[in-house]
């Protein structure tokens, strides 16, 4: 096992160079057929969440036999006011789901932007009381050993966890919420949590600059392919999000394997138009459009709830 400090690469994880990124991609690669993603409704957090989430996952195809499972919660910080975190209790929901599916291994990996404690933010938002072996189960990616992949962006090399590039799925258990950079954080915004802020700094300083848009671009490229998503939409946050917004009951969990065709859809039931969202608009591959995504579970229609936003992001508004 390779330490941080000794930052070589990893030869044997050289393919997921593969999928190096660009800062701007010329020609988006449709997916040769639409995109299921599952809208499950879960009025609160103690409705059946297992239940919920086995019957949207199943809608959508996945199949985790044998296979090694990441998951990447959004926790970031910690206020008891309010909702900044995927809840914990989704996080157990799908610790659950995913090992009855006959996962090999199911982990639980975050490395925070804001806290530097991850432990302390951990027991905090309830994670290490409700979720089973949490302590087990969870890598500090802040702090993790590191491996390179090589021409993240813009011919730059950048590291990674280890735990990560391990993983043969990274379920990204993102949260539903407004941001006051990027307009909305949602499946693919929620990898900046796979960065190292031990390499990297808080909050993950070099990610602002190659730019916000720019970095969840090349995220998304790099590892989009081996991921799925859940975002939990229980109660999300509207307004001056990710962290200092209120609270926003919306009572659904989306989820999929193509991760701008979920991101999608959950701004529309946001009430935002995803097609000015730039990381989504210029993401390498993906459905974006209606067109491209085979909705399970409810209707858009049937969820949508309109998210206040912060007064530079009105544009996004649908009405």
């Amino acid at each position: 096992m390779m330490k941080r400090r000794d930052m070589i690469p990893l030869t044997a994880l050289g393919a997921v160079g593969a999928y190096a990124a660009t800062r701007r991609v010329k020609h988006r690669v449709i997916p040769d057929r639409p995109s299921p993603v599952a809208v499950m409704k879960a009025g609160t957090y103690e409705a059946d969440l297992t239940g919920q989430l086995a019957r949207g996952i199943a809608e959508c195809g996945l199949d985790v036999r044998g296979k090694k499972v990441l998951l990447k919660p959004n926790l970031v910080e910690f206020d008891a006011a309010t909702c900044i975190n995927t809840d914990a209790r989704v996080v157990a929901a799908a610790v659950e789901v995913f090992e009855r599916m006959g996962a090999s291994e199911v982990l639980i990996g975050e490395g925070p932007g804001h806290r530097r404690d991850t432990w302390d933010l951990a027991e905090q938002a309830g994670y290490r009381s409700i979720i089973p072996n949490f302590d087990r189960r969870f890598t500090d990616l802040n702090r993790d050993d590191v491996a390179l992949v090589k021409s993240f962006i813009d011919g730059e090399d950048m590291f990674f966890s280890t735990t990560v590039l391990r993983a043969d799925l990274i379920v990204s258990l993102a949260k539903m919420k407004t941001h006051h950079w990027a307009g909305a954080t949602l499946s693919m915004k929620n990898f900046f949590g796979l960065v190292p802020g031990s390499v990297y700094g808080w909050p993950k300083n070099q990610l602002h600059f190659f730019g916000i848009d720019e970095s969840i671009i090349a995220l998304h490229r790099v590892f989009g392919s081996k991921s799925f998503a859940i975002v939990d939409g229980i109660i999300g946050m509207e307004g001056n999000g990710p962290i200092q917004g209120s609270p926003k009951p919306v009572g659904v969990l989306v989820m999929g394997r193509d991760l701008v065709a979920v991101d999608s859809t959950c701004c529309r039931i946001m009430g935002l138009i995803p097609e000015k969202l730039s990381y989504l608009t210029n993401s390498s591959y993906g459905n974006l459009t209606t067109d491209g995504i085979q909705q399970r579970g409810e209707q858009v229609i049937q969820v949508t709830q309109s998210f206040q936003v912060l007064p530079a992001f009105r544009h996004l508004l649908a009405s």
